[in-house]
């Protein structure tokens, strides 16, 4: 659908709809991507008044143009869009990058909502939605997350200040990096933060609903929203542990949630089974 000339001129200056550049910019800037006008207007109109800058694309690729040029905060990405799908764009997004991703989609299968967190989404908000719901879930991530997460490289800070040592891992909280043996592991901050939290306690047992209002800000009200949870540490699992299906790190514990292995503790542990 062609984007009206408003949202052109808006889109070609690299702002939202009737906003002007003004030197020195420090409000995070989002990329919303949606190819209904309507859903556009009303985000741009809503997110510029809570105080983000913000550029718009109608498709696939239009989005990828713009994300290399505006190097976004975070990303508003409709699951149906032309030319490339949003899973597509989130495929190629986090191949190079860790900046936020909240999908946006009228199919609210279980299935698809797990389809995109696979990808490494960090959110994922069904249509019809409440933009008010949308504003607090993009507060949230980005008060984890900072500004600058689409390119920047972690702080340098002095070695040794925030390391533990997880088994044969080595997790950097100042630069937000995990390696094993030297080799680092690509994390997005929302993988991240998960592991942070789990192991902020080690062996604490982390209910599934305390990790979503934690991470995400919200509580769950329905099964499918703790589901995002269990797809996030089924993804942490499968970059981190030898065996994701036999799991060392991070324990099941049935009917409640998850916990991390005590740094220490031998590998094996009787505390839970896999899940």
């Amino acid at each position: 659908m062609p984007l009206d000339a408003q949202h052109r001129q808006g889109d070609a200056a690299g702002v939202g709809v009737s906003e002007l550049p003004s030197s020195g910019d420090q409000r995070a800037t989002l990329l919303v991507v949606d190819d209904e006008p309507a859903v556009r207007r009303v985000l741009v109109m809503r997110l510029q008044l809570a105080g983000y800058r913000v550029v718009c694309a109608e498709d696939g690729e239009e989005a990828l143009t713009l994300f290399h040029r505006e190097q976004p905060d975070l990303v508003v990405l409709d699951v149906m869009l032309p030319k490339l799908d949003g899973f597509a764009v989130c495929r190629r997004l986090r191949a190079e990058s860790c900046v936020p991703i909240i999908f946006l989609s009228a199919l609210d299968a279980i299935a698809e909502r797990v389809a995109g967190l696979d990808l490494g989404a960090d959110d994922y908000l069904p249509k019809p939605f409440s933009p008010k719901e949308l504003e607090a879930r993009i507060a949230t991530i980005l008060r984890r997350v900072g500004r600058g997460s689409a390119m920047a490289e972690p702080r340098d800070v002095p070695a040794g200040q925030g390391v533990l040592r997880v088994g044969d891992l080595v997790v950097d909280t100042n630069r937000r990096q995990v390696t094993r043996d030297g080799e680092r592991i690509g994390l997005t901050y929302t993988e991240f933060s998960l592991l942070e939290l789990l192991f902020r306690e080690p062996g604490r047992v982390v209910p599934r609903a305390e990790i979503l209002e934690q991470l995400w800000g919200y509580p769950p009200r329905r099964a499918a929203d703790l589901r995002v949870v269990d797809v996030y540490v089924a993804r942490l699992r499968g970059k981190l542990e030898p065996d994701p299906r036999n799991p060392e790190l991070i324990l099941t514990v049935r009917g409640t949630g998850y916990a991390s292995q005590r740094v220490g503790e031998a590998a094996s542990t009787p505390m839970a089974a896999a899940g």
